[in-house]
């Protein structure tokens, strides 16, 4: 009996640390690390330096905590300024403020232009996050 307990706790140690490490990854169009976003939504580039976050209620923020956009629960995207500067469709599509598209989050993660070239992965990844990561520069310098 004293084993199996040991056994349920070393499982549960196990899953507990694989769920809080648990990070998506982002690739470029070459498939190389470009960098992540982890479980509570920080953004961190290939060297591991937090580069800005996703919070929970859609706010982006950046490397400085400052406020640089949002992202409203039907996929719209606005700036610091709340100008909408575009929105993610249900089926990934990505509009600029125009209203053109200007890319796709395909169901697998692959991340493509207009013209349907890859730009990037970001496999598991919320579609609204990889689009703020691909098509709008909210954590540049």
């Amino acid at each position: 009996m004293k084993n199996s307990w040991k056994r349920f706790a070393l499982v549960l140690l196990l899953m507990l640390s694989v769920s809080f490490s648990y990070a998506q990854e982002i690739r470029d169009g070459r498939s190389m690390f470009a960098g992540k976003v982890e479980r509570d939504g920080t953004v961190r580039d290939r060297s591991g330096m937090m580069v800005g976050r996703f919070k929970a209620d859609g706010t982006i923020i950046d490397r400085k905590s400052m406020t640089v956009g949002k992202i409203q629960s039907d996929g719209t995207i606005r700036d610091r300024s709340s100008m909408m500067i575009g929105k993610v469709e249900d089926d990934g599509t990505v509009r600029d403020r125009s209203n053109m598209m200007i890319g796709k989050v395909r169901n697998d993660g692959t991340v493509v232009d207009k013209r349907g070239m890859t730009i990037g992965q970001a496999r598991d990844m919320d579609v609204r996050y990889a689009a703020v990561v691909f098509f709008f520069n909210f954590f540049g310098d």
